[in-house]
Order: C-alpha cells, then structure tokens, then sequence
C-alpha cells in the first residue's frame, strides 16, 4: 500500500490508523515471505511498511498479534472470493469448479498472501495452528452446500467434506513449498478432480473438468 503524505494532510486520525494497519499487515506478509516467521521481527515489519515501532505497538500489542490479524484478514478475503464463485456454475459441481478456479487465481496473483495463508499458518505455533484449522472448517459449508448424493447410494460422511477442504489445502501447500505459486492454476484439473470425486465419482469429475 502507498504511504501517506508527510506533513499536513488533513486525514482523519482514524483514516491514518486504518492505513497504517493495513500497511502493516501486508509488509507482514511481505516479510514473511521473504524470511520466515522466526526471521521476521516488528522492526522489520515497520520498516517495510514505513510505520514507527511505536505506532506498530498502537497497532498490535505483538508480532503474534500482528500475524493473526494480517491471517484472519487474508482468510476472510479467500472465503468471500470462493463463496462468491461458488454461485456461477450452473449446478453444484460447476459452481465447486468455478470456486476453485478462483481460488487458484487469487492465490497465484498474492504469492505473499498465499505463503502466509497456507504455509506460515503451520508454522508459527500452537495458537495459530488452532486457527489455521477454524480458517479450513470456516471452507466445509461452502463444499456441502448442495452436494449431491452418488447415483443410487446414502451422501458421503461429514468427515468426508472436512477431508478434502483439508486435502485441498496440503495439495496447495506442497505446490506452494516447491516454489510454483505463480502456476497454481496449471493445476486445478488435479485439484477438482480430487475435490469432485468423493462426491460425483471420478469420470463425471473429468467430464465436468474438461468441458469448462
């Protein structure tokens, strides 16, 4: 994000404090990135985004806090891309094809985002790690809503829906480690079909996949 003008400016002191948290969570972002979680520290952090180590701690009472503020940030605008994705397919296989695409997409675009999401959620403790976990549940209902039942058989189990939202995420992840967040999106026939499966069977997942 761009930095205020220095000097007199007119803006609010609500609009300053808003802009500079903003600021701060995505040069957390950056930082994290590029050094890790263990290797960034609030200096580093306010440096980036051009805020004073005392107006961080008006922000934020730590890195921590910092984190999970920037993680919930970053969660809430996946879910509301996926959940308004989820409703351009012409049925609900289509609609889980289309949320992926655009999960994929944002992903791809916020390589930052994305390692902070996927990546560093599993490595910066307990507490986050909890929180991880609640940002994969927070996926399921977006997954069952409207699931169909296999042809002549009872709906797969709930355990199946948490399942693959977190085999979606591991799938991520792993493309993420090996350095291909910018081709995400090569892969998404790979990740539908694994989302679609459990649910449609595999050849309806592929017919589904090929003709979008």
């Amino acid at each position: 994000m761009e930095r205020l003008p220095r000097g007199r400016h007119g803006l609010s002191r609500e609009f300053i404090a808003q802009n500079q948290r903003e600021r701060l969570l995505a040069a957390l972002a950056e930082c994290l990135d590029e050094r890790g979680y263990d290797g960034t520290t609030v200096s580093m952090i306010g440096s980036r985004a051009g805020v004073s180590k005392s107006d961080f701690y008006k922000q934020f009472e730590s890195k921590d806090a910092c984190f999970l503020a920037a993680y919930d940030d970053s969660v809430e605008r996946i879910r509301e891309r996926v959940r308004a994705a989820c409703g351009e397919g012409r049925d609900w296989a289509t609609g889980v094809l289309a949320a992926l695409a655009a999960l994929v997409d944002l992903l791809a675009a916020e390589p930052a985002q994305t390692q902070l999401v996927l990546v560093e959620g599993l490595r910066a403790g307990r507490g986050v790690y909890d929180r991880y976990q609640e940002g994969l549940q927070s996926f399921v209902p977006l997954l069952r809503d409207g699931a169909p039942s296999p042809a002549g058989g009872e709906p797969p189990p709930a355990a199946t829906d948490e399942a693959v939202v977190g085999g979606i995420a591991s799938l991520l992840a792993r493309r993420v480690l090996a350095g291909e967040t910018e081709k995400l999106a090569d892969f998404l026939p790979e990740i539908a079909e694994f989302a679609l499966t459990p649910y449609i069977g595999a050849a309806e997942a592929r017919r589904v996949i090929a003709e979008r």
